[in-house]
């Protein structure tokens, strides 16, 4: 680990994202990078680059894996045989026992291999067509995404309002969230991390918000934007901090600086 002074090396970074530090040197770490922009944004960098290879992996991996059908057929073929080569009479206790061990092993390697094949599919399987609501972001897929501006840069933005997401990206962003068949009307393709806080145009930092199908949506997210972007701008809360606390839990963050648990009706309506 760096002294105070020094920058994180990737390594670090790398064992903060895996979660493999120690209570103590993730505090430290979290503490260092609310303060260095430098190494705040390799390690966005860093976990924007696991996040494109997981994409690719799913993407691929569902090829890769060998139909299940491959060794329930192997044990079938497997059994005929002994069936179709059994000699007349009794089986000698010898013959049945051998035969029994075989089929049981080809058994337990099938039950095992299916095992796996499932659960390696269940972990990297691409997400699939939705049908909850999306009200908060998959952080696999939003993990949201700052760029390297002030505080002055920020609040000397005339438009405070979220850029337009281009057509085609709005469409990966559907796609990615498995909502395709979802009227587009009804969503907003949201910046995790508005820009008016120093949000990337980035599709790591864009997600699928609904308008009304819930209390939390998206005219409250945009309410919360507003008051975090005023206490930016007016010094009461700093920057790097209304990034963490919108990208990290942006509905936890609305009941903390709106002082309550549900979202206000002029807010959501």
């Amino acid at each position: 680990m760096k002294h105070k002074n020094s920058h994180l090396s990737d390594q670090d970074l790398l064992l903060d994202l895996d979660g493999e530090l120690s209570a103590r040197d993730a505090r430290w770490v979290l503490a260092h990078t609310s303060e260095c922009w430098r190494c705040r944004t390799r390690r966005q960098e860093l976990e924007n680059a696991i996040v494109d290879f997981v994409h690719v992996y799913q993407r691929d991996f569902d090829t890769e894996i060998p139909p299940i059908a491959g060794p329930r057929a192997l044990l079938k073929a497997r059994l005929a045989q002994l069936s179709s080569t059994e000699p007349k009479g009794h089986l000698n206790w010898l013959q049945f026992h051998n035969k029994y061990v075989w089929a049981t092993a080809l058994c337990g390697l099938l039950a095992i291999g299916l095992f796996a094949a499932r659960s390696m599919i269940e972990r990297h399987r691409p997400l699939r067509m939705r049908t909850e609501i999306v009200y908060i972001p998959d952080s696999r897929l939003t993990p949201g995404a700052a760029v390297l501006v002030s505080r002055r840069a920020v609040c000397s933005q005339a438009h405070a309002n979220n850029k337009t997401v281009p057509a085609a990206l709005q469409r990966r962003v559907f796609e990615e969230y498995g909502i395709l068949g979802a009227d587009p009307r009804a969503y907003e393709v949201d910046y995790l991390v508005t820009p008016a806080l120093g949000g990337a145009d980035d599709i790591h930092n864009l997600w699928p918000h609904s308008y009304s199908a819930t209390a939390w949506n998206a005219r409250v997210k945009d309410a919360l934007e507003d008051r975090l972007r005023e206490m930016v701008c007016d010094g009461t809360l700093d920057l790097s901090e209304a990034q963490r606390e919108i990208a990290g839990n942006w509905i936890g963050a609305y009941k903390k600086y709106f002082h309550t648990d549900r979202p206000l009706a002029e807010h959501w309506r």
